[in-house]
């Protein structure tokens, strides 16, 4: 029999998600399933995500919590704070 090994390198992207771009002028709740969908599309899986712009706390928390299990590591980012590690699952 033949053994085949293949080394694949993991990509893995930075990638900065602005809040307000999400959801345009006026957050709104009955709009909450919009903007987690359109947040998780642009995280993709596995990757570093950035979260900054102009939002209400409870969608900041929400998305957080949507990307959960499907980012890396997931930072928060203002000119007040800078970068802010949320959670980093990066097993290394």
């Amino acid at each position: 029999s033949r053994w085949m090994y293949c080394d694949f390198m993991e990509t893995i992207m930075l990638i900065t998600i602005d809040i307000e771009l999400i959801y345009g002028k006026v957050a709104k709740l009955d709009r909450i399933d919009e903007y987690l969908s359109e947040a998780e599309e642009q995280a993709g899986t596995g990757n570093e995500i950035v979260l900054t712009g102009r939002g209400p706390v409870w969608l900041y928390l929400l998305i957080a919590h949507a990307l959960h299990g499907k980012a890396k590591k997931l930072y928060y980012d203002s000119p007040a704070s800078g970068r802010v590690l949320i959670f980093d699952h990066d097993p290394l």
